[in-house]
């Protein structure tokens, strides 16, 4: 808007234009006494959003103004609603003093919340992270950074491919993602929630070198391992200026930045990830997943670490090991219930640590962190007979901070308020100064007591009151009956129905000197409280070690409970390359069932990595296969496992092809989503990778289907060698293993039971007989009519197979092969024949008899 246009408006709608266009493209809200307004396009915005009244009152510019308001008391609801839809606010407080202020209170924005950035409990999801992450991007490789404002954790690496870069962003799922808006978003990015463009130049890597080293006090970057990451750096740094830009104040929790190498963990890509449902379902609910399975921690901390385990298992066997020992000896003796009793209702020391860095944390906040800090002692004891050297290292980090557990003790009152702006938070005893301003004012009573007795001894008026309002102050009241007793020294201060209210001078000095003294006191018990977090940041570096083993333990003691309540053991790492599972159990779909779990062996080893997976729909092929994965994850997470004995060897990557839809978005049909999940695989499985695929080729015709499927089921034999659990419906699959010796039939077992089928769920090894369609179909519920022409349709297709030779254009799922036809008369002929002995003529005679043979005119 030029100056010209802006001049017409009031001077309050000036000062709103001025900071709205500082912020165009977000929402701004303006600080209005007890409400936060918007104005104009935001207020329609806001009103559509949030589902208030929009309202035009007064004019600016020679036109009413479109409003919309959120009460103050209430606004983080507010907030809360509009981050959940991907939507970023402005939040512009009044900076200045109304009394002395000459025209519009000064105003200006102190933050801005968006989707990546928050840190208030009201806003935040508990149990799940909230990250912040940017991407940088140069000749097809990308940075990537990764920050969690709330608890000042921050990670950066560098990719190769979009793929690579796409399955990272599945694991971290980023609220809100950074992009430098001159450069192009891979395509399966462009449709994301939370992407915000951010300058070029915030991406320039010498200025994001300086940036982070100025953040972390170094001199470069080697001590953190991304001296050599350029676009790492790149992406960081950018990171970090968004969050000083919207925050508007240091962020003193965010000392380091750890590097990520791919190959510490086990990859598992974006559609693996969702297939498996580790945290979210199919449909993007919670329910029904292995998070929702294993989370019983009694923490927050404790739930989100428990997901960042499950979402990077990791590949460091040593590591593996060590939280395998230390839940062997937590499940021994349940010692892990004593240890969940003490840490179960454990404030969220993380999250509180991040807002006393940030100057944001309340006073309950302060009250928490005091308890989670005297819960210290206890569990270091808890752990002292720990021998296991993870355990041991934990009570290490469990050191108690009686020094900061004594200072909050002192400073705080017990169940101190919410807010800070009414005071009340400070403890007597703590500072003199507030002690002796507050003495001021709990001695007014008394004084009012004592002045109310003797004026009313004084004019004999014995219904006069001394009393006070937050409006009017101090003041004697007294009734008009008695007014004619009214003495000269009192003056009138306001006229009621009935009654009269005076001021004395006595009073109106009592008045100053307590309102005085309640100020001062607010103001010194505010300044007492910046103190006290300016204390606490001075030991923030040690108080979030402890918080960190305090998310670590509470996450063990929840996977030794789950192991001891649901029958889990412990997995064996190997070095050898091979996998084998006794009666394993899918850890999800057997604590959803009613009726028991029937469990199941698998065996794989270097001279057999395919199992060809045959049997009925609904018979169990994909929870079977979805289970090996599960029990795979699950053992290198650390955690134990559903099975009875499981054997592991190294694993450095986990994918799966199992179902597909369209994704219209990018306009992809099933088949083409099911062929690009499959060539993932196929390019990029290793020896050590365990591979899922379920009904490869079901997405086109019989035979392109069965072609696809058997060559791709050659090349993960051959070629990749990968561990690889291949589902069919194509019964001509089942003859791979007379081609690859590393190649083995099993299949899920049913009987027939009349014209229904019982599913056995029971692998066996050797191919399946019959798929059981038209069964399954009726256990559906198709119509009775539907599937006896089915059933006609299918005898009729059986006939016309074993009449001709040649294959029918579809092929009946798991037909017998045709059995190779025995030799004719023509070829019993010739098989007779020496041609090396047959004279010219004897030759031409030959030729007519074996015309006649073949059914030709003679």
């Amino acid at each position: 808007m030029t100056d010209a246009a802006t001049s017409q408006h009031t001077p309050m709608m000036r000062q709103y234009l001025r900071i709205k266009a500082d912020h165009p493209d977000i929402l701004v809200f303006y600080r209005m006494g007890d409400f936060y307004e918007l104005f104009y396009d935001d207020a329609r915005r806001a009103a559509e959003l949030l589902d208030i009244t929009l309202t035009a009152r007064g004019q600016s510019a020679g036109e009413s103004i479109p409003m919309a308001g959120v009460p103050v008391h209430a606004v983080e609801n507010y907030l809360a609603r509009l981050v959940r839809r991907g939507e970023s606010v402005a939040i512009c407080e009044q900076i200045g003093d109304p009394a002395t202020a000459k025209g519009p209170v000064e105003r200006q924005v102190t933050r801005i919340v968006t989707p990546g950035t928050l840190t208030e409990d009201a806003l935040l999801e508990e149990r799940q992270s909230n990250l912040l992450a940017a991407i940088s991007h140069h000749r097809g490789r990308y940075g990537l950074a990764a920050l969690e404002v709330s608890s000042g954790r921050f990670s950066a690496q560098e990719i190769d491919t979009e793929e690579d870069l796409l399955a990272e962003l599945e694991r971290l799922h980023p609220a809100e993602l950074l992009h430098d808006e001159d450069q192009p978003l891979p395509e399966a990015l462009t449709h994301r929630r939370g992407r915000t463009r951010r300058p070029p130049w915030h991406f320039e890597e010498d200025a994001c070198r300086r940036l982070l080293t100025r953040q972390f006090g170094t001199q470069d970057l080697a001590g953190f391992g991304c001296e050599d990451l350029p676009l790492a750096i790149r992406a960081s740094g950018a990171l970090l200026q968004y969050v000083a830009d919207t925050q508007r104040s240091a962020l003193p929790h965010v000392t380091g930045i750890t590097v990520e190498q791919r190959d510490e963990g086990i990859v598992i890509d974006a559609a693996s990830r969702r297939n498996l449902e580790i945290e979210y379902n199919l449909g993007g609910g919670t329910d029904n997943t292995l998070a929702w399975v294993l989370d019983t921690t009694v923490t927050a901390m404790g739930g989100r670490l428990l997901r960042r385990w499950l979402h990077r298992p990791l590949r460091a066997q040593h590591r593996v090991r060590a939280r395998h020992d230390a839940l062997e000896q937590l499940v021994d003796g349940r010692r892990y219930e004593g240890l969940r009793e003490i840490l179960r209702g454990t404030s969220d020391a993380e999250r509180i640590l991040a807002r006393v860095a940030l100057r944001s944390a309340r006073p309950r906040d302060l009250e928490g962190l005091r308890y989670a800090l005297d819960r210290l002692p206890d569990l270091q004891a808890g752990l002292s007979s720990a021998d296991a050297e993870l355990l041991a290292d934990i009570a290490t980090r469990l050191a108690p901070h009686p020094e900061t557990s004594d200072l909050l003790r002192r400073a705080l009152v017990d169940n101190p308020p919410v807010l800070i702006r009414d005071g009340g938070m400070i403890a007597d005893g703590y500072d003199a100064e507030l002690d002796e301003l507050r003495g001021l004012s709990r001695n007014a009573d008394q004084f009012l007591i004592d002045l109310e007795a003797r004026e009313r001894e004084e004019t004999g008026i014995n219904t006069l009151k001394v009393s006070y309002n937050r409006v009017h102050g101090y003041y004697i009241e007294v009734t008009r009956a008695n007014a004619d007793q009214i003495p000269d020294h009192y003056t009138r201060r306001q006229t009621l129905k009935g009654t009269e209210r005076y001021i004395t001078p006595e009073l109106k000095g009592f008045e100053e000197k307590v309102l005085s003294a309640r100020e001062k006191a607010l103001a010194r018990e505010k300044a007492l409280y910046e103190a006290l977090l300016e204390q606490l940041n001075e030991t923030l570096g040690g108080l979030q070690t402890a918080a960190g083993a305090l998310a670590e333990l509470d996450t063990l003691a929840c996977l030794a409970e789950r192991a001891d309540a649901l029958g889990y053991t412990r997995p064996t790492l190997q070095d050898e390359p091979g996998l084998t599972i006794e009666q394993g159990r899918h850890p999800i779909v057997e604590t959803v069932l009613d009726d028991a779990f029937v469990p199941n062996d698998v065996h794989f080893a270097d001279d057999r990595r395919m199992l060809i997976i045959t049997g009925p729909n609904m018979g169990g092929k994909s929870t079977y296969m979805r289970q090996v994965a599960l029990i795979t994850l699950l053992a290198h997470v650390g955690s134990f496992v559903p099975a009875h004995t499981a054997r592991l060897g190294p694993v450095d990557r986990i994918f799966t092809r199992i179902g597909a839809s369209d994704d219209l978005a990018s306009g992809r049909s099933t088949f083409m989503v099911e062929m690009t999940e499959t060539a993932n695989i196929l390019n990029n499985a290793t020896p050590n990778s365990l591979v899922l695929l379920d009904e490869i080729g079901r997405g086109t015709s019989t035979f392109d289907g069965l072609s696809l499927a058997w060559a791709a089921a050659v090349w993960l034999a051959e070629r990749l060698r990968a561990f690889t659990l291949f589902a069919t419906h194509y019964f001509e699959m089942t003859s791979l293993p007379e081609h690859q010796p590393t190649a083995t039939n099993v299949h899920l077992d049913a009987v027939e039971h009349g014209e229904r089928i019982v599913f056995l769920h029971t692998v066996r090894e050797g191919p399946a007989s019959q798929s059981y369609g038209l069964q399954v179909a009726t256990l559906a519920g198709v119509p009775r009519d539907v599937i006896n022409a089915a059933r006609g349709k299918l005898e009729e297709l059986e006939r016309e197979t074993r009449r001709r030779d040649e294959p029918l254009d579809q092929l009946p799922l798991f037909a017998e092969p045709a059995p190779p036809p025995g030799p004719g008369p023509v070829e019993t002929r010739l098989d007779a024949v020496n041609p090396d002995e047959l004279t010219p003529r004897q030759a031409l005679d030959l030729l007519y008899e074996l015309k006649t043979l073949a059914g030709g005119d003679s």
